[in-house]
Order: structure tokens, then sequence, then C-alpha cells
């Protein structure tokens, strides 16, 4: 509900970046279609965590 980072896609879809506290504080990645709220696929990020962890990205 509250993303740290969103992001359009080549190919119109918008992905969302959050954390889950409940999952350990882990990034949730979501993507959705071009309505914004349609979910397409949903997936732990493990590579954006690894980011954040080195300041690279938004907590």
């Amino acid at each position: 509900m509250n993303p740290i980072r969103i992001q359009q896609q080549p190919n119109q879809r918008i992905a969302h970046w959050g954390n889950i506290e409940e999952a350990g504080n882990r990034v949730l990645r979501v993507i959705t279609l071009e309505d914004g709220k349609t979910v397409h696929n949903a997936f732990f990020d493990r590579n954006f965590y690894k980011r954040q962890q080195r300041g690279e990205e938004p907590r």
C-alpha cells in the first residue's frame, strides 16, 4: 500500500517495491498492469534488498 519506489516499465507495466516487516523486512516487488491495480506478478526481490543494504536504494 505504501511503496518505497515505483517505476514504469517499457511494456507499460508498473513495478512497485515495498518492505514487508512481517517477512523480516524483505523487499516485495509487485508488478501491475497498466491500470496500476491489477497484479500481474509478485515476488521477494533479493537484488533490491542487497542494493538497499548498500545504500543504493531507499528504505
